[in-house]
């Protein structure tokens, strides 16, 4: 199981997209300080979770970061990052790596450095962030690349495959934009229906030319089609939001996924472990009685549609059918 921590809604950039509406001086006077912080870590070992995503907003931005990645590792989880990457200097690598963080996932939206910078809205922010890679590659630190896909960058897939191979990176995760935070603002940028499924299967073919992993995220029909292409994935399911998912808030908020503003409890509140076992939201998206489409889907158990486009489209209910699926197979 995975979990991520939004841990910070301060951001030293203001990326069109961000899901969190973070930007620079936005933290929040509530963030859950560092005793909080180390309480919901024990929580969520306690409720079986063994991937600790540290996000934000910019996690590098916590004057704590490296004591709480220090404690995620002592309690047998896996710490790892989603990050910027203009922060991770050669110092602040081995730090990360001596405290305990196993990987991190360093956004970069093109091969090109002016989209990129203008998507995150900062210049020299693609710089920045291919020099973080580099820089924990020569720590010793797994790196993942995250790629916001929309239609701006949508024909360079393959492009930015290739080249993040040749930083030494070990995956390649494309991100299908969904409109929530600022995300809402472009969602007319937003790669959907045929050419939504064209890019899905383009991913998998290149999956099959390449070493490193690629995963579509917020893309779940992946799993479907690489089960016709009998591909052997080491993923079970596609949407994993609220059952064996979901997000933490920086003021401790519990919401299904980042991209699903529905709030489950709050671990002030609360004990997280209590809330995941519990929480009556949680119990009916593990039924995964899905409405529409996805109700009568031959691929529900390994898909099961992405909840958080369905709850946009479909006036906030995340049990309805996925409104960009028109495989034949469902």
């Amino acid at each position: 199981m995975i979990i991520s921590w939004n841990t910070t809604k301060e951001c030293n950039l203001y990326c069109k997209h961000c899901y969190r509406d973070s930007g620079p001086k936005e933290k929040e006077k509530d963030e859950l300080t560092t005793a909080e912080g180390k309480e919901l870590l024990d929580e969520i070992a306690k409720a079986g979770f063994k991937i600790m995503i540290f996000s934000g907003g910019e996690p590098l931005l916590r004057d704590d970061i490296y004591e709480l990645v220090e404690h995620a590792a002592s309690l047998g989880m896996r710490p790892v990052f989603g990050t910027n990457g203009m922060y991770i200097t050669p110092e602040v690598a081995q730090q990360l790596k001596e405290a305990g963080a196993a990987g991190m996932g360093i956004s970069l939206d093109s091969v090109k450095s002016e989209v990129h910078d203008e998507f995150r809205q900062v210049e020299g922010a693609w710089e920045k962030a291919v020099a973080g890679i580099k820089n924990c590659i020569d720590a010793g630190l797994r790196v993942q690349v995250n790629t916001t896909i929309t239609d701006l960058n949508y024909d360079e897939f393959e492009e930015i495959t290739d080249f993040v191979i040749d930083l030494g990176v070990k995956a390649h995760h494309p991100f299908f934009l969904v409109p929530t935070g600022r995300g809402k603002d472009i969602e007319q940028d937003s790669v959907r229906s045929k050419r939504y499924h064209q890019l899905i299967d383009r991913i998998m073919e290149k999956q099959k030319e390449v070493d490193i992993e690629l995963k579509p995220t917020c893309a779940p029909q992946f799993m479907a089609v690489a089960k016709e292409k009998d591909m052997d994935m080491r993923f079970t399911r596609g949407c994993l939001a609220g059952t064996d998912y979901c997000c933490i808030l920086p003021n401790g908020d519990v919401h299904i996924c980042p991209y699903l503003p529905v709030e489950v409890g709050n671990v002030k509140e609360t004990p997280f472990s209590k809330i995941w076992a519990e929480a009556e939201v949680f119990e009916e998206l593990r039924t995964m009685d899905y409405d529409g489409s996805c109700g009568s889907c031959n691929y529900t158990e390994v898909c099961g549609g992405c909840r958080a486009r369905a709850y946009y489209y479909s006036d906030g209910d995340y049990m309805a059918g996925e409104p960009w699926c028109h495989r034949g197979g469902c």
